[in-house]
Formats: C-alpha cells, sequence, structure tokens
C-alpha cells in the first residue's frame, strides 16, 4: 500500500506530503456525470457498485494517496427518520424538518440496519482499491447535520437553527445527543467493514459563536471520538472554521485538523500539540486561476510546511462543480513530483 497519507496522519516524517481532495468523486468530472444521468443521487450512494464506481474516479484519474468512500453526510439523518430527498441545483431536502421535542423524540437512533449499504459500498471499494491506498470513511458531525433537519434544507444563515438553540437548547441538545450516538456507531460500523481513515466534516461550523461551537458542536464530536474504535485509524476532525477553532478542536484528541485556508497553515501547525497533523488548506478557488498561478499556490504551500512531519495536502473546503477537471490534475501532479 502507498502508506503516505496514513504515516503523514500519524505525523511520521514523508518524503512529500499525501494529496487527496474534498469532494475528488465529484461533479467537476465528466465521468462523474455519466453516472449521475442514469441514477438519483440517492441511488448512488445506496447502490454498493455504483458507490464504488464513483469512489474509484479520482483514484483511476487523477492519482490520488488517499480515496474517500462516496455517500453524504445526510443519510445518518435519513437513517434517524428524516425525509431526505436531494434536488438538482437545489440541494438537500427534508420534508419533515425538526422544530420541537415531539419531532426530535420521534427520530430512531436504532437504525443502523438502514445504513448498512455504507458498509456493502466499503468492501467493495476495498476490493478495488486492492490495498494499493487507503480509503477514508467519513460522517457529518452533529451540529452540521442538525442544521439541515432544522432548516430542512442549506441555509445562509441558520436562523431557525440558532434560534432553537437559543430559544430551546434543552431540545436542540436532545438532538445533538442523538445524533452524536447515531454518527459514532456509524463511523464504528465503517471502520469494522474496512476503512482505514475517518473524516468527520462539520462543513457549517462557521456560523457559530466560539461559545455556541464549544456548547453546541465541540462536546458532540469529542464525544463521538471518544467512542470510536479507534485501533490503528487515524481520526480527521475539519470544519469551515477551523482556523478559529482548531486549538478547541485539538482537545477532542483527533490524529489530524483539516484547516480551512483562512489561516496560515504552519501558524496553525505549531500551535497545536506535538503529534497532531494538520491536512489543507489551500484555496480551492485558485483551481479556476491559470497553470502559472495554481503552481505557485501548491508550492508556496509545500515551501511553507517544508521540515513539518504531519502535512497531508489538501482544500481549505470541497472542490466546486465547474473548477476545470486539467487544473486539479495539474495541482496534484504538481504535489506528487515535489521532493524535500
Amino acid at each position: 500500500m502507498n502508506t503516505l497519507f496514513l504515516d503523514a496522519a500519524w505525523s511520521k516524517q514523508t518524503e512529500r506530503p499525501p494529496v487527496w481532495m474534498m469532494r475528488q468523486a465529484g461533479r467537476f468530472m465528466p465521468e462523474y456525470w455519466e453516472i449521475k444521468n442514469k441514477y438519483s443521487f440517492l441511488e448512488m450512494c445506496k447502490t454498493p457498485e455504483i458507490a464504488a464506481d464513483v469512489t474509484m474516479l479520482p483514484v483511476d484519474l487523477l492519482g490520488i494517496d488517499a480515496a474517500i468512500l462516496f455517500c453524504d453526510i445526510l443519510v445518518t439523518a435519513e437513517a434517524m427518520g428524516g425525509d431526505l430527498s436531494f434536488t438538482q441545483g437545489i440541494g438537500p431536502r427534508f420534508a419533515n424538518p425538526v422544530r420541537n421535542m415531539k419531532d426530535v423524540e420521534n427520530l430512531n437512533v436504532d437504525c443502523l440496519d438502514k445504513l448498512e449499504y455504507v458498509a456493502d459500498a466499503i468492501k467493495v471499494i476495498q476490493q478495488r482499491l486492492n490495498g494499493s491506498i487507503p480509503l477514508i470513511g467519513f460522517a457529518g458531525a452533529p451540529f452540521t447535520v442538525m442544521s439541515y433537519l432544522v432548516e430542512g434544507e442549506s441555509s445562509k444563515d441558520f436562523k431557525k437553527t440558532k434560534l432553537l438553540m437559543h430559544n430551546h437548547p434543552e431540545i436542540a441538545h436532545q438532538l445533538l445527543a442523538k445524533i452524536a450516538k447515531v454518527t459514532a456507531a456509524y463511523l464504528n460500523l465503517q471502520i469494522a467493514a474496512g476503512v482505514n481513515a475517518i473524516q468527520i466534516f462539520d462543513s457549517w461550523a462557521m456560523a457559530l459563536s466560539w461559545n455556541d461551537y464549544a456548547e453546541f458542536s465541540h462536546q458532540y464530536i469529542k464525544e463521538i471520538i471518544a467512542n470510536l474504535d479507534r485501533r490503528d485509524i487515524p481520526v480527521i476532525s475539519f470544519c469551515k472554521g477551523s482556523s478559529v477553532f482548531a486549538p478547541m478542536m485539538a482537545t477532542a484528541q483527533p490524529d489530524v485538523i483539516s484547516v480551512d485556508w483562512n489561516a496560515d497553515l504552519l501558524n496553525i501547525k505549531q500551535s497545536l500539540p506535538a503529534g497532531i497533523a494538520v491536512q489543507g488548506n489551500l484555496d480551492p478557488h485558485i483551481l479556476y486561476a491559470d497553470k502559472p498561478a495554481i503552481k505557485k499556490a501548491v508550492l508556496q504551500l509545500i515551501e511553507r510546511m517544508r521540515g513539518e512531519n504531519g502535512f497531508i495536502f489538501n482544500l481549505g473546503h470541497g472542490i466546486m462543480p465547474d473548477i476545470p477537471f486539467d487544473n486539479v490534475k495539474y495541482a496534484i501532479e504538481l504535489i506528487k513530483e515535489f521532493r524535500y
């Protein structure tokens, strides 16, 4: 196996930074659309062979150092009883949003059987990978999953979620506790099925103040990580907002903190306890630019991290759908050619 990614996650010395990119099996690839035009998004997630096909696209076409399971962060909420759908150009929707304690009580935490298709997909993907590179499993963090359940859809201001948190914190905490319990069990299901690493995505944490992040996000991520069957599985914690929240995130004891693009990555790394690796943090918008600009930004980040063990090259957030495929491939090739 190419162990570059795992070595960096464990803060070991590597000859170059390993590279993978969030949303690397996605809508910027024509090959993705060949599959997507035949199936709905949820069909793709729930059919192990199709999920494996999509997971393998960046492995085969980009030559990345780690694969990540093709799925969605909201499958846990659906398994608990959320009526989930995806609409082209709009995104995820829950037809039965959570607004009161009765709605929370109606959500089922004994729902792991409904997520068995994810374990099945992992097994198919690992057969296809055949030990070549590690496979990352993942889940959505409780606050982010809660925000979709409460808003009923994507939101710019998270008004309903914040009103629930501030006016009815007992309802918010009951909901978060349920999501956290399911998430820990779901990640352990992925570990048992054979993933080599785990990433927790708190995509909307940047909407929170420091105190609200501590109360409504961090404590639940800490609980999830404490309940994982970690053995030799590195755990990556990511949130948009990690440039601010990294010191608090470290106290949940992840192995890697994935950093958005608003901070200097070396400063973050050096502020963290020894043994915590960092992942990131190229601004994905750079990949729209001309190749000389991409080269400058990529090499600048790698040079900045020269001499630091525990650096995984990634974006500060996911690849946007209209980024040119050739630009992504070019960036990855630059990183793979680099030697310290």
